[in-house]
Order: structure tokens, then sequence, then C-alpha cells
């Protein structure tokens, strides 16, 4: 216990003096940032367990407690004793009632007209716990997406180390203010959570119910929510895959140097190359190897079907794409034959192409039909 003491005395007063709900906003905020940037621990669920509450409860929370530092309705207090605390509650003097527990009848000292007194008007000024959890999520819902709006009007962008920083700047923020205001406040009107008093609750209702009915009820109920948390954190954890595919087209260069899905090149002369830019998308839930096989053929329709007279291959390549990921190559096409209305045919391959490739046998396909000329006939 004494060498506890001797470390918590070596941190900053500010650190010491913090409330406990707002100490657990900035642990929970430095954890995630760890979590989403360190090279091992990022690729774990961990990073998903911990970046729920800090998108979705973290930053609102922080700015309720910057927002009111003040008791509820829900409290009715009274000073917090030399020794730094009571056994009724673990950061102060505190009786709670309401929505955070249980207050005797004597708590409320009412004057002659009806009014409450001994509140210090903390009633009027505050919100109860469930006010208070329900705000967090609501304006967390609100702040996130305002900071990813001025994110993307900076040199930044919507990134995840730019995210990071601006809703952990946020939330510290807030939570310095939060802490800021309470310590203004005098004890017995500051907001506090009986952690302590909740412990005592839950062990009473496990450990010394009064009947053996109320005892397995409890257990039984304790055993629910471990398996309600735990199927939702597996769920997260672990969601399941959706559809596996891969993207495969053709984009041109517009005269503003944007890559569209226009304007693709249909006149060409023999010998003389165009360009286009070939995309892959990779939605395979893995790594995955892509081939490019590129043909210029020369086709004819009889009886309603298209049939393939020759075929010349122009060229190969590739590339491995891990999941989610999309590569973009500049692909400038060279036709080594002339005719009209020929055939110019993209096909893709995972892991490696057939020698015989064909329509039949690739994953995906793409084709132009293009007319090439003799130069020299010119």
């Amino acid at each position: 216990m004494d060498n506890r003491r001797w470390l918590w005395a070596l941190l900053p007063p500010q650190l010491r003096n913090l409330p406990a709900d707002l100490a657990t906003v900035v642990v929970l905020t430095l954890a995630t940032v760890l979590a989403a940037t360190l090279p091992v621990v990022a690729e774990t669920p961990l990073r998903v367990v911990l970046g729920l509450p800090y998108l979705l409860f973290l930053p609102g929370y922080a700015l309720v407690a910057a927002l009111f530092p003040e008791a509820g309705p829900d409290r009715v207090g009274k000073p917090a004793d030399d020794s730094g605390g009571t056994d009724d509650e673990e950061t102060g003097g505190w009786v709670a009632r309401g929505a955070w527990g249980e207050s005797s009848a004597d708590d409320d000292h009412s004057g002659t007209d009806g009014s409450t007194t001994g509140t210090s008007g903390v009633a009027d000024a505050g919100i109860d716990g469930i006010e208070r959890v329900a705000l967090a999520f609501g304006t967390s819902i609100a702040v996130v997406p305002l900071v990813g709006l001025v994110l993307n009007f900076t040199p930044w962008g919507i990134r995840l180390v730019p995210i990071l920083v601006g809703v952990s700047g946020v939330t510290l923020a807030c939570t310095a203010v939060g802490a800021r205001r309470r310590w203004a406040l005098p004890a017995d009107e500051r907001f506090r959570v009986p952690y302590r008093q909740w412990y005592r609750g839950a062990r009473q209702e496990l450990f010394a119910p009064e009947t053996r009915t109320d005892g397995a009820l409890n257990v039984l109920l304790a055993l629910s929510m471990l398996v309600a948390v735990a199927s939702v954190g597996y769920a997260v954890a672990v969601p399941k895959e959706g559809e596996s595919f891969s993207e495969f087209y053709l984009l041109t260069e517009g005269e503003d140097g944007e890559l569209v899905a226009d304007g693709y090149p249909t006149e060409f002369v023999r010998g003389e190359g165009q360009p286009l830019v070939v995309g892959i998308g990779n939605n395979e839930h893995e790594a995955t190897t892509y081939k490019v096989v590129v043909q210029l053929q020369d086709v004819a329709v009889v009886d309603n079907e298209t049939r393939v007279r020759e075929r010349r291959e122009l060229d190969r390549f590739g590339t491995r794409l891990a999941h989610n990921e999309t590569w973009h190559h500049p692909y400038e096409v060279t036709p080594t034959t002339t005719g009209t209305r020929l055939r110019l045919q993209f096909l893709l391959y995972t892991d490696e192409a057939p020698a015989n490739p064909r329509v039949e046998n690739s994953y995906r396909d793409l084709h132009l039909w293009v007319n090439v000329t003799d130069g020299s006939a010119g």
C-alpha cells in the first residue's frame, strides 16, 4: 500500500486530483490511440473494441462534463471529510439517491416555504446520470462528424492520424475544461460517479441476497449480461465477411487530369500506342495475385453468335493486392494488326494466366470495339 501511495505521489497534482470518470476518459483515449497506431496491436480486435467507445461515447461524455460539472437532481450531498472520503462514496462524502442510488429521508432539508435548501441550487443546474449518458452518445455522434468535416478542408484530409489527433484533441480539451470547472465548485456540488456504492450494491446482491431465489436470479442475470457483452464484442471484433469479388475496369484521363470511365480510344494506327488505365480492386478478403492478358481479336457474328476468327496477344502484366486495395496501371495499347471492328479484349485472372487465355476461362473480362488502320497507307 505504501508503494502505491509513493507512486501516486509522483504524479502531477492535476492528474492526482482528476475525477475518476474523467481520468477513465483520458486513459481510454490514450489506449485507443496506441491500439490504432502500434504496428502489432493495430491488427488485433482490440482496435475495434476500443475504437467504438472512442468514437461513440468518449467525446460526448467529455463535452457534457465540461458543460455540466454540477451534480444532478438525483444527488443531495455533503462535503467530504478531511480523510478524503467516507464509506458512502469513493471520491467524497456523498449520499446518492435516484438514478445513482438511495438516500435517507433526512438528506432533504426543506424550509418553511417548502423549498429545498442545502444543495445550493444544484438540482436546477445539473443533469442526472441517465441524461448524462444519453447526451454523451448524442453529442458524440454530432462532434465526430464535425471533426471530420473540418479535416476535409485541411491539407491533411480525412486519414487515420488526423482523425486520431482531432478527436483526441477535442476529447482531452473538453476533459481539461470539465475537470477545471468541477474543481471550481464547492465539494458538495461537484458531480461524482459512485463507483464504490455500485460495487457494494452488486456484491450485496450477488453474495448476500435476501433469499436463495434472489441469489440464483442475480447470478443468472450476471451470466446473461456477460454472454450478451461477449456476443456483441465477438460480432464487432470478428464481423461476418461479405461477398468476395474483384473490381476490373478501364479508365481514361480527362482534360482536367482526373480519371474517368469515358472517352475511350476507338481509332488506332498500327504500331502507334494510345493510353488507357487498367483498374483492379481487391475485395476478396485476402491478398490476391492478379494477371491481365490483352488481346486484339478479329471476330465475326454467325447466327447471332460472336466467334473469334483470329486473336493476337498484345501483352501480359500483373500485380498483387491486399484486401481492400486498388491498383491503377497506366497502359499504352499498341495494335499490331489492322482491321475494322476489332475487339480489344482485357482478361483478368487470379494467380497465373493459362497458356491459352479465353473469355470462358477468365475471372473477369472487358473489351472495346476499335478500328485499326495502316499509317503508311495514308
